[in-house]
Parts: C-alpha cells; sequence; structure tokens
C-alpha cells in the first residue's frame, strides 16, 4: 500500500520576487516581472527582454561570500529557495534520521553560466586559467548536492534533466521515494538560470521566443490568438514533501496533500509537441489514476501555457480529450504569463502556486489574454484572479524532447 505524501513547506526566487507573500501579493494582483535583460549586454539581440530575477547573491543569506564564489547562478536560486522551503515547514533536520531525509532539485540546463564564463577563459587566457571549480560548478546534480550537504540528508540524491518538465519530474521522484519507503522527507523542485548570452541566443535563433519587444510585460500571452513565443525567465521552486503521518507527529501546517504523479513521452520531434496533445494527455491521465480520483475532481489546472502557437494548443487539446465535458467547467491559468518561462523550474514554481491556491482559496490569473484563440475555447481565468475553493488542483509541464509530466495536490 503506498504511503501519503503532503507539502509542509515552499520557497521560490522569480522574476517577482523570492518572499512568499510578496511574491504570491503580486501573482493575485496580476503583475508581470518581465522587462529589460541587464544580466549582460543585449545590444545586436532581436529579444532584449525577460523574466530576470532581482538578485544580489551577497544579500541573500544562502551562504559565505567565498561560497558563493564556488556556486553558479542556478544553485544560487536552489539553496535559496530550498532554505525557504525548508523554514516555511519548521521542520528540524538535526532532530531527524538523516537517512531517512532526502533531496532531489532538478534543471533543464544547470551551469550554463559557468559554462560561458569558463570557455570565454579557456579561449582567450588559455587552459590554464580555466577554473579548478568549473565542474562542480556546471554540474545539472550540483543544486541537489549543496542542498543535501546544508541540511545533512543522506537518503535519495539525485538530479533529474528533462527540459521544461525537470521540476516536474523531480517532485513526482520524490512522492515515489515517500510512497514506497524510501524516505520519509523530501526537498525537491528545480531551479534554472539560463537567461545568459547562449541561453538567450539560442532560444532566439530557434525562433521560440516572441519578439514583441515594443511591450515586454504583454509578450507572455498564453491561449491568446496573438501570442509569438515564450519569455525566457530565470528562478527556482522547491518544496519540503513529508510522509503524511511523520508531517502529523510534528505537527506540522500542511498546504495539500501531492496525490498523484503521471508522466509519458512524445516520442515524435525533439521540440514540437505531439499537435494533438496525446502525451500531454497521458500524463495527465497517468497522473488521475495513481491518485486514484475521476477526472471530475480537479477544480483547477495551472497549465503549461508557455505561450507558443504550438503549445497551446496542443495542450488544450489534451485537456479535452482527458476530461471530456468537464473540460469547459475547469479553471485553469498560465503563471508563465507573470514570469516568463523559467525552463526547467517551471514546475516546481507552479505547483507552489497550485499549493498557495488550495490553501487559500484564489486562483492566479492568465494576464495578457485579450483575444482568445479561437482554438484554446476553455476557462483561462483571463487577467484577474479570481476566489474559488479547490479540492484538486493539477499542474502540467511539458518540455522539449517530448518529456510530459503532471502533478496532483489535493486539500486535505
Amino acid at each position: 500500500m503506498k504511503r501519503r505524501a503532503v507539502v509542509t513547506g515552499v520557497g521560490v526566487v522569480t522574476s517577482l520576487g523570492r518572499q512568499i507573500e510578496t511574491f504570491w501579493d503580486r501573482i493575485v494582483r496580476g503583475e508581470s516581472g518581465v522587462g529589460p535583460i541587464s544580466l549582460f549586454d543585449v545590444a545586436g539581440y532581436r529579444v532584449q527582454f525577460g523574466g530576470q530575477v532581482p538578485w544580489e547573491p551577497e544579500n541573500e543569506d544562502i551562504a559565505s561570500p567565498k561560497e558563493i564564489k564556488r556556486l553558479d547562478r542556478f544553485t544560487q536560486f536552489a539553496i535559496a529557495s530550498a532554505k525557504d522551503a525548508v523554514a516555511d515547514s519548521g521542520i528540524d533536520f538535526s532532530s531527524e534520521d538523516p537517512y531517512r531525509c532526502g533531496v532531489v532539485i532538478g534543471s533543464g540546463i544547470g551551469g550554463l553560466w559557468e559554462f560561458e564564463v569558463q570557455e570565454e577563459r579557456l579561449l582567450h587566457k588559455g587552459i590554464d586559467k580555466v577554473s579548478p571549480f568549473t565542474i562542480p560548478k556546471l554540474m545539472v546534480n550540483s543544486a541537489s548536492g549543496h542542498v543535501s550537504s546544508i541540511f545533512g540528508a543522506k537518503g535519495p540524491n539525485f538530479a533529474v534533466a528533462t527540459a521544461c518538465a525537470s521540476a516536474a519530474n523531480s517532485i513526482g521522484s520524490a512522492l515515489r521515494a515517500i510512497q514506497y519507503g524510501d524516505a520519509d522527507v523530501m526537498i525537491t523542485g528545480a531551479s534554472e538560470a539560463a537567461l545568459t548570452p547562449i541561453g538567450l541566443a539560442g532560444f532566439q535563433n530557434m525562433r521560440a521566443l516572441s519578439f514583441r519587444s515594443d511591450n515586454p510585460q504583454a509578450a507572455s500571452r498564453p491561449f491568446d490568438v496573438d501570442r509569438d513565443g515564450f519569455v525566457l525567465a530565470e528562478g527556482a521552486g522547491v518544496l519540503v514533501i513529508e510522509e503524511l503521518e511523520h508531517a502529523r507527529r510534528r505537527g506540522a501546517r500542511i498546504y495539500a496533500e501531492l496525490k498523484g504523479y503521471g508522466a509519458s513521452g512524445d516520442a515524435g520531434h525533439i521540440t514540437q509537441p505531439d499537435e494533438e496533445g496525446r502525451g500531454g494527455a497521458q500524463a495527465m491521465a497517468s497522473a488521475l489514476a495513481d491518485a486514484g480520483l475521476a477526472a471530475d475532481a480537479v477544480d483547477y489546472i495551472n497549465a503549461h501555457g508557455t505561450s507558443t502557437p504550438l503549445g497551446d494548443v496542443a495542450e488544450t487539446k489534451a485537456v479535452k480529450r482527458v476530461f471530456g465535458d468537464h473540460a469547459k467547467r475547469l479553471m485553469i491559468s498560465s503563471t508563465k504569463s507573470q514570469l516568463g518561462h523559467t525552463l526547467g523550474a517551471s514546475g516546481g514554481i507552479e505547483l507552489v502556486v497550485c499549493a498557495l491556491s488550495i490553501a487559500r482559496g484564489v486562483i492566479a490569473p492568465t494576464i495578457n489574454l485579450d483575444t482568445p484563440d479561437p482554438e484554446c475555447d476553455l476557462d483561462y481565468v483571463p487577467k484577474v484572479a479570481r476566489e474559488a475553493k479547490i479540492d484538486v488542483a493539477m499542474s502540467n509541464s511539458f518540455g522539449f524532447g517530448g518529456h510530459n509530466a503532471s502533478l496532483l495536490l489535493a486539500r486535505l
């Protein structure tokens, strides 16, 4: 019999801030975190905006100045969001069996900043100028390793890299560790800092990004007929999940039960989704089956909703395929309209949004939805947040490579 897991702590680093109360307030108000990129010189780029995190690592209480220099930006984000999630949960790891506590924190790309910096040193200064910390900084598993060391978590510890599904697959893997008795507590989610010169150039040149430079805050417009691509962003989302009775014994505040997880592969184009949404539909159906829930039990979906012409239509078709007539009664929104697309981290941030929605009875809006695409004809909670009781929420994450993952949260 599978054990039950609950969410007891949440933490984020986003273009709308790090503190949960500030983040949530700005999300509910429908603010956008998209703006000009100042991390590097964007002269010559056709896209000069993104979801940049306001970040001064020396002021973020994540590590000593010496240690910070040994951490890529994505690992810094992961540590910050993990520390916030642990503090929010109130758990004292010094009182826990370290071998019953684990970490699964993924990333779609990992330490891209470090890779670019060291490549420049190699090409212009020579072999001996490449930092000995290069490999530990750029490893995709660096974030998970550092977080496990900080909290002394000696249980399952690994990273998942499945592009934009990385966080959801990480959280699903952490759920399985608890369900099948490998751990009692897991710190899980993902982090991404691919808003770099190569990252921006690569996505720009494959024409995946919005080119709406005249109005960046309106560039991410999921399900709108005028959408023209996603907005590249950075950030992290981490949760503490625990076995239900473990959480109850210590008197933890519980946001919701992490009820189900499903994953699938499109086995098709490396960057384009299945046009009929069959892979996404399979992930959603598998999550429902894992949770033992009927489709009509779901009240809200935080959509993958990237604002790409193909992706939003495919996800709409996938929802209809799984939910049938109930699809018209679902409330659906995309917080990427506000934050931009944080790639591998998106599923972690969005599951935090789902947990807060259940706990606080408010659904985040899909901003910039001015003219709905006729092929996207569901209730996407346009422009304004909505008060609603949510008993079951789903979060979808679909990534390059055909990776699909869905997670289900339920009111306990």
